[in-house]
């Protein structure tokens, strides 16, 4: 989507629709109050109104409520609304003018990033009628000082990217395999001078001893891949390593989920998709910090050559598991990847995955969950979530919980005997894999698909890139 910021009038923008924002109380601007359809938008208007008639240029008037209660999660949703409304009118530009009840940085990325997340399709797969080609929204306009275009511009490179994650997410299983993500990550190295690739096959983990993903992946006719992607940008802060899930179908193994929603689990990638993308995004800003980004892709397939319950394992870093229930299968391929991470100098490691059901009983849909061994890294993904919109809530650590992961004929079990704290004991698991690096792990289970929001909708989200590239940008240095 082109985005550009200027000043100017606000009748003189040169989009086919203009959007204006109204709190609770306010009237239309004095420009627009003889207009036909003003007074649709006056006193406690709180809807969506088109001002101006057919012909010409056309106002759209938003309600935004409360003045006092206005932030940039508001904003967002208001500039997704307006899409949609955009788009049953058949209008491709839009202009916004921000309201003035919000900072205006805040103002502007909130109204790049809802009119891009909200103007999402995913419609590879479908044959559109000819007779009712869809309404692409093509450009925004933001009616601002012109020194804001610097984040506006960053702001549709974190959204577009956000976009970039959601169609992998929403790709079938059957394309979107282990190999499809490997190609993804050579794409994103071919792109950025900045950006090297290594994608390792089934042999070479073996060979390595990565017994984690060697076992998840045995019970599938497709082959695995480790996929590590190095971004260098300089700077003094540490190196930042993210490990993302990819976990491309998850049928639960030889524990076998239940039928029901089982197509869901293509979304089992999200992390994966998440750290891609923010690699790409963060190569695409230039931030001055270096990343090193790793990622596990397999499917989890039952048949005859699975992993059975009861079966123990090695990981990388030596240790060993019992693997009680098959269907915790991404703890088992995040550490031989948290572990490999350390191995390759990552200083701050931060993974993110859909690793629990336990996480959506907690947190619902409205937060990921964060589990960290530093205070300071946990403190900056929530800063990181307050910012982007993609919230984090942090849940503790203790000695308690990581008793629960003990194993009975191995070092650890992948599955506590209790189910209380699913969530948080999954976590001590991976903090056995990471040594003392500071290190945070995000739970996205609740969060990757179906959040609610009115920028994302019921399907893909893409949550976490945002919110790892804006990471990036505070450890930078």
């Amino acid at each position: 989507m082109k985005v550009e910021v200027r000043d100017g009038d606000l009748l003189a923008a040169d989009s086919e629709l203009i959007v204006i924002g109204l709190h609770d109380g306010e009237a239309v601007p004095a420009a627009l109050a003889a207009a036909a359809g003003a007074d649709a938008a006056k006193g406690s208007f709180k809807a969506l109104a088109a001002v101006f008639p057919a012909d010409g240029p056309r106002v759209l008037v938003v309600g935004l409520g409360e003045r006092e209660k206005l932030d940039a999660e508001r904003m967002r949703v208001a500039a997704a609304l307006a899409v949609k409304e955009a788009a049953g009118l058949g209008l491709g530009s839009l202009a916004w003018l921000p309201p003035d009840s919000v900072a205006e940085e805040a103002a502007v990325e909130a109204l790049v990033t809802g009119t891009i997340l909200g103007s999402y399709r995913f419609d590879r797969f479908r044959r559109e009628s000819p007779d009712e080609p869809p309404t692409e929204i093509e450009s925004l306009t933001l009616l601002a000082p012109a020194e804001l275009a610097v984040t506006a511009e960053a702001a549709r490179i974190g959204a577009e990217a956000q976009n970039r994650a959601r169609d992998l997410q929403n790709t079938p299983a059957n394309f979107a395999t282990p190999g499809f993500l490997a190609d993804r990550a050579e794409e994103i190295a071919a792109r950025f001078d900045s950006v090297g690739a290594e994608v390792l096959g089934r042999d070479e983990m073996v060979a390595m001893g990565m017994g984690g993903l060697a076992a998840v992946s045995q019970g599938s006719a497709e082959s695995p891949r480790l996929i590590v992607l190095r971004y260098s940008g300089g700077g003094s802060g540490p190196t930042l390593g993210l490990i993302g899930k990819g976990v491309t179908f998850d049928t639960g193994g030889i524990s076998l989920k239940p039928g029901a929603s089982m197509h869901e689990m293509k979304f089992d990638m999200s992390g994966a998709a998440a750290v891609l993308e923010a690699v790409a995004a963060t190569a695409e800003l230039g931030l001055e910090i270096d990343l090193l980004a790793v990622v596990p892709a397999t499917e989890n397939m039952p048949s005859g050559t699975a992993i059975k319950p009861g079966d123990v394992i090695t990981q990388y870093n030596g240790v060993t598991v019992e693997v009680n229930n098959t269907d915790a299968e991404g703890r088992l391929i995040l550490a031989d990847a948290l572990a490999y991470a350390v191995e390759l100098g990552a200083e701050r490691l931060v993974d993110i995955a859909t690793l629990t059901g336990a996480v959506l009983i907690a947190l619902g849909s409205t937060y990921a969950a964060v589990v960290a061994n530093d205070d300071g890294l946990a403190g900056e993904l929530v800063e990181a979530g307050a910012e982007t919109g993609e919230l984090t809530w942090r849940l503790p650590l203790h000695d308690e919980f990581r008793q629960m992961m003990k194993g009975t004929v191995a070092d650890l079990s992948n599955l506590a005997s209790k189910r209380e704290a699913g969530t948080i004991t999954a976590a001590c698991f991976l903090e056995e894999f990471v040594d003392d690096t500071p290190w945070a792990h995000i739970d996205i289970a609740g969060t990757a698909w179906d959040a609610g929001r009115a920028y994302t909708g019921k399907e893909a989200s893409g949550f976490g890139v945002r919110l790892l590239v804006d990471l990036a940008r505070r450890l930078a240095g």
